[in-house]
């Protein structure tokens, strides 16, 4: 591969990301209308404490030391947090998620746009934002030092992490810190020095620890009640300029649990929330798995059993003995898990219904209502979230919800099946110029439909053409590349044997 080439690395995957977001039915440009709707906002729902009827309505939380975490890179921010010890020995938990809806009002272009794609979608090259990015990282950003609107999950917690009270309004808060996992993971966890951000802010730092304290409680409440511990394995393209020149191992840190648990939390207190005002709402629904059969004979190979019915506690329990007993390849075993739990969907719940529940988050009440400047799902339930706290109508028709539930879960997995794509174009990319070397590999997957290997370094899929009689999953060789094919995604392994 020649230096021109090389610099093209970037603009090649691109141009497959355009290819496949068009072959799988979804938009990859913003257009006109939405454009012009977008030229015709001046600024932020809030200037400051501006005498509107939206901030009148709202409390104002913006001493409080709020702050964001999220990736080195992200300037769409959804969603503040901040903790708050209370006299009788409970901490308050605060979740502030972006306002979205105010400027972005339902049946208008830039909604419209959002509703065809349902979501952002993260490619290796190029984000395709689900709104422009002068509102998902400007003016609908929980943007540092600046004033903003916000709908606020307040919760308060036990010693031992379980809910005590809880309740939702509006506010309107300002981030003092922007911070990051790597930052806040590496200072919680190895005694890396303070992330600069924090030390600017009084208190930051001791409100941050209580965070991770609190986290760290409900995680471990989660799955004691059989929340699902898995994990797989995702990886971050490193460009110089427009050269991809690694796939780097993303890992889990102290810094995402505080993340993942409070939305978790704020999730479940939002579904409750709605359905006390007898109000519908999307949820998110991980159904008991149909395959359970399949997940009992992956035990069974690995010397475990597990009980003939569906059991989240039991499955857990097996999953982490398997950590234990295998670290390197329980990432495989997790994502053979995840593909047997099935996949997770959007469903409208109407008042008084019995719940069907997350069986990987062992919760029976889940939305998703986090994440509004990069998920429609979120959107709308702010907007019913919106309603129900004012005492206004709901803004969707049953039918309306409901086709809604539908078309988000089709165009999620359309997204994800483009992010895969575009991310094996990318591995393909990588190691274009490594033809005939060899490497340790691990069994990912086998079946009549072939059988599939991952190398490590980097960490890459691929299927395995040649030599794969008689192997399981699990099964550890060493293999030779065999070819490549970066416009498909291609990428084909050999067995050897040596010595």
């Amino acid at each position: 591969m020649n230096g021109i080439e090389v610099l093209q690395h970037r603009s090649i995957l691109k141009h497959i990301a355009h290819r496949v977001m068009l072959e799988r039915g979804l938009v990859p440009d913003f257009p006109l209308e939405a454009l012009v709707e977008l030229d015709g906002i001046r600024g932020p729902a809030i200037d400051g404490i501006a005498a509107t009827s939206a901030a009148a309505a709202a409390k104002d939380l913006r001493a409080l030391p709020w702050c964001s975490i999220d990736n080195d890179d992200s300037r769409d921010l959804d969603q503040l947090t901040v903790a708050a010890p209370d006299h009788d020995g409970t901490t308050r938990i605060l979740v502030a998620i972006a306002d979205v809806d105010a400027l972005v009002t339902k049946g208008s272009a830039l909604d419209n746009h959002a509703w065809a794609n349902t979501t952002s979608v993260y490619t290796a090259a190029e984000t395709f934002p689900m709104l422009p990015e002068r509102l998902s990282t400007d003016l609908t950003s929980l943007s540092p030092d600046s004033d903003r609107l916000a709908v606020v999950v307040d919760m308060s917690f036990g010693v031992e992490g379980t809910l005590k009270s809880s309740t939702i309004y509006r506010a309107t808060v300002r981030n003092r810190a922007q911070l990051t996992y790597r930052g806040v993971g590496g200072w919680l966890e190895s005694g890396d020095p303070e992330p600069l951000a924090i030390g600017t802010v009084p208190g930051m730092a001791d409100n941050l620890r209580l965070q991770d304290l609190v986290a760290i409680r409900l995680k471990s409440l989660r799955h004691q009640g059989g929340a699902l511990d898995l994990e797989t394995i995702q990886t971050r393209p490193v460009f110089v300029r427009d050269e991809l020149i690694d796939l780097e191992l993303e890992t889990g840190n102290r810094a995402k649990d505080i993340i993942a648990e409070f939305m978790i939390a704020a999730n479940g207190v939002t579904a409750r929330y709605l359905a006390s005002k007898r109000v519908p709402s999307l949820r998110r629904v991980v159904r008991i798995p149909k395959r359970w059969d399949r997940i009992v004979a992956l035990a069974a190979e690995r010397g475990s059993s597990l009980p003939k019915d569906p059991d989240s506690m039991a499955l857990e329990r097996f999953l982490v003995a398997a950590r234990v007993a295998d670290p390197l390849g329980f990432p495989d075993l997790s994502l053979s898990i995840i593909k047997l739990l099935g996949r997770g969907e959007y469903v409208v719940q109407l008042p008084g219904e019995d719940a069907e529940g997350h069986f990987g988050l062992a919760i029976k009440d889940y939305t998703h209502s986090t994440a509004p400047n990069r998920r429609y799902p979120d959107l709308a339930s702010q907007r019913l979230l919106k309603a129900a706290i004012a005492g206004h109508a709901t803004p969707y028709r049953i039918d309306e919800l409901e086709a809604l539930a539908l078309h988000c879960t089709q165009e999620e997995d359309a997204a994800n099946k483009v992010e895969r794509q575009v991310e094996k174009s990318a591995a393909a990319l990588l190691l274009g110029k490594r033809i005939g070397e060899r490497f340790d590999a691990r069994v990912t997957g086998a079946s009549d439909k072939g059988t599939w290997v991952r190398i490590s370094r980097p960490p890459v899929e691929g299927r395995l053409e040649r030599g794969y009689e008689g192997l399981e999953v699990g099964n550890v060789l060493r293999v030779e590349l065999a070819s490549t094919n970066v416009e498909r995604g291609y990428i084909d392994f050999a067995r050897v044997t040596e010595g």
